[in-house]
């Protein structure tokens, strides 16, 4: 397995090279690095987004706690969230391409910045996205728990094998051979999606209430919609009303909602989101997958050892799949997390390179666009040791999981995001002294919630980052609306 895997990732790197070498030699500027030629096909793009849209949260992370909790999180991670955020992405990607195509955006935080007419706000929204490193710290350790399951290697030089690969070939990639690698991933992770969902058929041999009736028999809580004893779902507020107001808002990262504007033409976008929506609902169940682990190891344990929640679904496959199959499920999972870290890399360098660096230093805003593509270099070097720090952290010492660290800063930077770019597409009067206090006020509920340990959901020693996040979004909309609505009565 070791030696199969060594060889399969040595072909894989080799394949990704030859893109990103190809595309390179076409970037002449930041903007074709950040949308590349626009002359992609929308069936492309579509698996680009499906792709970069799943992470190693969905493939890796979010399977072991299912396979701890058991039902309730399936409700949660593989029904609520994906109705909530496959609905808006349909609604909030048409109007975000439209405009951004029209002021030639590159990031979220430009779009903010043309869109209300004020570089302060877009450089408030540079600044917030650097709340995405945790992100990119979870997709870290999730990529190197299952590489170092699969090679038997040391944890610690697994990631910085990810790290150095992955960056350093993303200093000159870009759009143009994201799209294409994002592409040949999605195909990757649908193949592994089946194989994983498919895996747990014997379990199925009484039908689905003897499958029920085995996760009762190892704990009958694993059965129910709520799970009181967990630390996530444990009422129909935290499964229900917190997972689809993080589901609405989630689109609202720059990885995600910029993919719109690599399309060129209008007619493709529906193309566009059917590809994206029916691939993304194939991997959103993938999570169910947990439930098979949680009957592969039913005391959640492996050799007589506790496994971590990071580490379920990685001892799943190396304990379920023969070698040859086995290759083909840590190849694709590889890719769920390769995929999104792509888009996160090359959104965030470019926000921080265009968006955050020339306001704050006349030198950078003369800069010539050679010049420019050479700061952005420095910028993903930077990126890569500041991610490589926290995420050697969260490899050795997590807090339940690596995904509480992420959610925590993720949904704080969607919550501010979500009303100025729902009011943007949809209320065209809608200014910045409406939007502005929205996005302030998400991140105080936000952070007040979760740090001063607000509400009873707060009590527990591991905080559900989703409780703060939705009241923050619901807060936001509260004010955002009062406001538009004042505005309007001034006006008539």
């Amino acid at each position: 397995m070791v030696t199969a895997t060594w060889i399969l990732l040595l072909v894989y790197m080799a394949v990704t090279l030859w893109i990103v070498v190809r595309a390179a030699l076409r970037i002449k500027s930041l903007s074709d690095y950040a949308v590349g030629s626009r002359h992609f096909s929308p069936v492309a793009v579509g698996l680009a987004l499906a792709a970069s849209m799943t992470s190693a949260a969905t493939f890796i992370i979010n399977p072991g706690f299912i396979a701890m909790y058991g039902l309730s999180g399936v409700i949660s991670y593989g029904i609520v969230m994906p109705v909530a955020a496959l609905s808006s992405l349909v609604i909030l990607s048409k109007g975000f391409r439209r405009y951004g195509h029209t002021v030639k955006a590159l990031s979220l935080a430009q779009w903010m910045s043309s869109r209300y007419k004020s570089q302060g706000y877009g450089l408030f929204f540079a600044f917030l996205a650097l709340l995405l490193i945790t992100f990119i710290v979870l997709i870290h350790v999730g990529l190197t728990q299952i590489l170092s399951q699969a090679l038997d290697a040391d944890p610690s030089w697994v990631l910085l094998g990810i790290i150095v690969f992955v960056f350093g070939y993303m200093m000159f990639g870009g759009a143009n051979s994201m799209v294409y690698t994002n592409m040949i991933q999605a195909i990757l992770m649908l193949i592994v999606a089946f194989l994983l969902l498919g895996s747990g058929y014997e379990h199925f041999s009484a039908g689905v209430h003897g499958f029920i009736a085995k996760l009762k028999a190892i704990d009958p809580v694993l059965v129910e919609v709520t799970n009181p004893g967990s630390l996530l779902f444990r009422d129909w507020f935290e499964i229900g009303f917190a997972q689809f107001m993080i589901g609405i808002a989630i689109v609202c990262q720059p990885h995600i909602i910029t993919k719109a504007l690599l399309l060129k033409d209008e007619k493709d976008v529906n193309r566009f989101l059917t590809v994206a929506v029916l691939v993304e609902l194939i991997f959103f169940s993938v999570v169910f997958t947990g439930l098979y682990a949680r009957l592969q190891f039913p005391d959640l344990q492996m050799g007589g050892m506790a496994i971590r929640t990071d580490a379920i679904l990685s001892a799943y496959v190396v304990q379920e799949f023969p070698v040859w199959i086995g290759l083909v499920v840590v190849l694709g999972l590889i890719s769920a997390g390769i995929s999104t870290l792509e888009g996160l890399i090359q959104s965030l360098s470019t926000t921080i390179t265009n968006d955050l660096l020339p306001p704050l230093s006349s030198g950078v805003r003369g800069l010539a666009d050679k010049k420019r593509m050479q700061l952005n270099r420095l910028v993903i070097i930077l990126l890569a040791a500041v991610s490589g720090y926290f995420s050697y952290q969260q490899l050795v010492a997590p807090n339940l999981s690596v995904a509480i660290f992420a959610q925590n800063g993720v949904y704080a930077y969607f919550a501010a995001a979500f009303v100025p770019v729902l009011f943007g597409m949809f209320l065209p009067q809608a200014g910045l002294r409406v939007v502005a206090p929205a996005s302030v006020m998400a991140l105080v509920v936000h952070f007040v919630v979760y740090y001063a340990e607000l509400t009873p959901w707060m009590q527990a020693a591991v905080k559900n980052p989703a409780i703060p996040a939705s009241l923050a979004i619901t807060a936001s909309l509260l004010t955002g609306g009062i406001l538009y609505l004042l505005k309007k009565d001034k006006k008539s």
